[in-house]
C-alpha cells in the first residue's frame, strides 16, 4: 500500500518533474504578486490583452529562428509584450479613445496577426497548442534560469517602487499632487505585467495566464485588507496552486497548466463560499 510519503516523493524521481515543480512554484508566486496590482486596478482585461498580444512575437520568432530555438522565441515574445504594453499605455494617455476600446482593438488585432503569421508555418497547430496551454513538463534548465532571472527582476522592481506603484494604483490624483511621474509608473506596471506574462508562458500558456494573475490575488482580497498581507497570501496561494496542480497532473494525467489554474480557482471558490454573508469590508488598504 502506497504511503503518503511515497505519494509525495514519487514525482521527484523524475528530473523533468522537479524542474516543472520549481517552475510552477516560481511562476505561481510571481503571477500572484503582480496580479495583486492587476486586481486592485481592475486591469484583468488589460492583462488578457497583453497575454494574447504576445502571439505575433512568438510567430515571428518561429519564422525567423525556427521552432527549436526556444531562446529566440522567448526574446521575440518578451520584446513584443513590452511594446504592446507601452503602446496600450500610450493610447490610454491620449484620452481620445476609451482605454477599454483601445485594449480591445489591440487584443483582437495582435491575436489575429499572430494566428495569421503562424498559419504560414507548416504544422503551426502543434506550436499553437503549446503556446496557448503551456508545456511545463518540457521546462529545461535554461527555462528555469530565465524564469528565475526575469521573475526576480520583476519582484525587485516591485520592492523598489512598492509605495509609488501602490499610490498610483489607489490614488493617482494624490500621486500627481505629490509630483510623482504617474505616467511613468503606469507604464512600469504595464511592463511588469508584460514580463510576467512571458515568463508564465511555459507553465500555463497564453490562454490560462490571466487566471493565474487574477485568482490568487482575488482569493487573498477576500481574506485580507492590507496590501502587504494580500500579496503574501496571494503568493502562498499561487505557489500552492502550482505545486498541487502539478501533482494532480502527474497522478491523474490531465494538462498541467489547466490543473494549476483549476486548483487556484477552486481555492478562490472555497474562500468565497466560506463567508457568503460577510459584510463588505471595502477595498484593500495601504
Amino acid at each position: 500500500m502506497t504511503t503518503a510519503f511515497e505519494w509525495l516523493i514519487a514525482p521527484l524521481r523524475y528530473p523533468f518533474m522537479v524542474r516543472a515543480l520549481v517552475a510552477s512554484a516560481l511562476v505561481g508566486g510571481l503571477c500572484s504578486i503582480v496580479g495583486t496590482f492587476v486586481v486592485l486596478r481592475s486591469m484583468a482585461f488589460l492583462g488578457d490583452a497583453i497575454a494574447h498580444s504576445v502571439l505575433p512575437g512568438i510567430a515571428t520568432g518561429v519564422l525567423v529562428a525556427g521552432r527549436g530555438d526556444r531562446r529566440g522565441l522567448f526574446w521575440w515574445a518578451l520584446g513584443t509584450s513590452i511594446l504592446v504594453a507601452l503602446g496600450i499605455g500610450w493610447v490610454g494617455e491620449r484620452k481620445r479613445v476609451r482605454e477599454e476600446t483601445a485594449i480591445g482593438i489591440v487584443f483582437a488585432g495582435m491575436f489575429a496577426l499572430g494566428i495569421a503569421l503562424l498559419s504560414t508555418v507548416r504544422g503551426f497547430a502543434v506550436d499553437l497548442v503549446h503556446v496557448l496551454f503551456g508545456d511545463v513538463l518540457g521546462v529545461s534548465g535554461f527555462d528555469l534560469t530565465l524564469i528565475a532571472a526575469f521573475g526576480g527582476g520583476v519582484l525587485l522592481l516591485v520592492l523598489l517602487f512598492y509605495k509609488e506603484l501602490l499610490l498610483v494604483s489607489f490614488d493617482p490624483t494624490l500621486a500627481t499632487t505629490l509630483r510623482l511621474p504617474v505616467a511613468v509608473y503606469r507604464r512600469l506596471l504595464l511592463v511588469l505585467v508584460a514580463v510576467t506574462v512571458v515568463v508564465s508562458l511555459q507553465v500555463v500558456g497564453l490562454a490560462l495566464t490571466l487566471a493565474l494573475l487574477v485568482a490568487p490575488a482575488a482569493t487573498a482580497l477576500l481574506l485580507a485588507r492590507r496590501v502587504p498581507a494580500v500579496m503574501a497570501l496571494a503568493a502562498l496561494v499561487g505557489v500552492a496552486s502550482g505545486v498541487i496542480g502539478l501533482y494532480l497532473s502527474f497522478y491523474f494525467s490531465v494538462a498541467s497548466g489547466a490543473a494549476v489554474v483549476l486548483v487556484a480557482i477552486a481555492v478562490f471558490l472555497v474562500a468565497l463560499l466560506a463567508r457568503p454573508r460577510r459584510r463588505s469590508r471595502g477595498t484593500a488598504t495601504l
